[in-house]
């Protein structure tokens, strides 16, 4: 079943493997992405669906050195060399827009500024990537810090940053991606909306359920209006815990929060599981629920392997699978997983920054 087409929205899809969003922070000056970048898409258009790295849709939408942005005429261009490489390739590819909210640090700010969030909390241990000397992604070297302190968006600029994933979806449609992907989840901003140990709030975005997802709600609404409800999707992370991000009833949250998505009608929901070793197990049932609240497409991503797949796909709770750090070292991971071939392991060391090393220079199967 991984192998057969799929139809997303508006879209007819080759195989049910998707490549989800990797921060690769490779991004060039002015945080555009490049020619390398588009290298690395294209070599992996054979996916399903590609879900680029989670892309700032503003500069105060950043939390670490070397990712791309999509809200200038340069950073534009960037990613149609990559949306322009994948294409040539048969493949599909949608934009993951993402503000980080707190998760940032004044280093990375216009003018030193704050980072924003729900809430002035900090989240104690959570570190961001920093490039204090400017060296740039190329040296591949940096600094991991405290994010900043937090202050408390106003009403007023929740509105504002509404429109600011509005316009990124246009944008996003100019550099010729096939649609977008919200990043809701790993306790970036929205997810310090929805999550209720990160909001505390007591006006109309935060106390009450409702209220913690009025800003899922009103941005999803935004992006559905500029680029069509089928071709755009929405990643939720109910049961982790990233970035600080708890929910005191998790299961309740994201049942309510997967309503939301369905009113609102999106093509797509990217469920990413927690995938460290201890990390909580999802239960069977809530995947089950949410398929009862939520009529649309259903992505699971988290050290998938071709078996637990197939298993998903035949019990009826996932209609696409996610495989992400496979896909690094495995640019032909489709071929290799139908042909029944060993996978090589990525090179850890070079996730982030650095050149085409361990990056665009991985073989595909002979």
């Amino acid at each position: 079943m991984l192998f057969t087409p799929y139809r997303l929205g508006l879209l007819d899809l080759p195989n049910r493997i998707v490549m989800p969003p990797m921060t690769r922070s490779r991004a060039g000056q002015g945080d555009v992405a490049t020619g390398l970048m588009a290298e690395y898409y294209a070599q992996r258009a054979s996916a399903g669906l590609i879900v680029s790295e989670g892309t700032q849709i503003s500069r105060q939408g950043q939390g670490y050195a070397w990712t791309p942005g999509i809200y200038s005429a340069e950073q534009i261009a960037g990613w149609r060399l990559v949306t322009d490489a994948v294409h040539a390739r048969g493949g599909r590819i949608f934009a993951q827009l993402w503000h980080v909210g707190r998760v940032s640090h004044v280093a990375l700010q216009p003018d030193g500024a704050a980072p924003v969030s729900s809430s002035p909390l900090l989240a104690e241990g959570v570190k961001v990537f920093v490039d204090p000397d400017r060296r740039g992604p190329q040296a591949g070297v940096g600094e991991m810090v405290q994010h900043s302190a937090p202050r408390a968006l106003t009403v007023a600029e929740i509105g504002g940053i509404v429109q600011d994933f509005a316009q990124a979806a246009r944008n996003a449609l100019d550099a010729g991606f096939d649609g977008v992907e919200l990043h809701a989840a790993n306790g970036y901003l929205i997810n310090q909306f929805i999550d209720s140990q990160a909001n505390s709030r007591t006006d109309a975005y935060g106390g009450s359920l409702p209220n913690r997802l009025r800003f899922l709600r009103e941005v999803t609404q935004a992006v559905a209006g500029v680029v069509g409800r089928g071709r755009i999707g929405v990643r939720l992370a109910p049961l982790t815990t990233l970035q600080g991000a708890v929910d005191d009833t998790p299961q309740a949250t994201y049942l309510a929060a997967a309503r939301v998505l369905d009113e609102v009608g999106v093509a797509y929901i990217h469920v990413a599981e927690a995938d460290w070793d201890d990390a909580p197990h999802m239960p069977p049932a809530f995947k089950e629920a949410l398929r009862l609240v939520y009529g649309g497409t259903l992505i699971y991503a988290g050290k998938y392997t071709l078996a637990r797949a197939e298993d998903a796909l035949r019990r009826g709770w996932a209609d696409l699978i996610g495989f992400g750090r496979p896909f690094i070292a495995n640019p032909d991971l489709p071929a290799r997983l139908e042909r029944g071939l060993g996978l090589m392991e990525p090179d850890a060391g070079r996730f982030f920054g650095g050149a085409g090393a361990g990056y665009v220079d991985y073989p595909v199967a002979g």
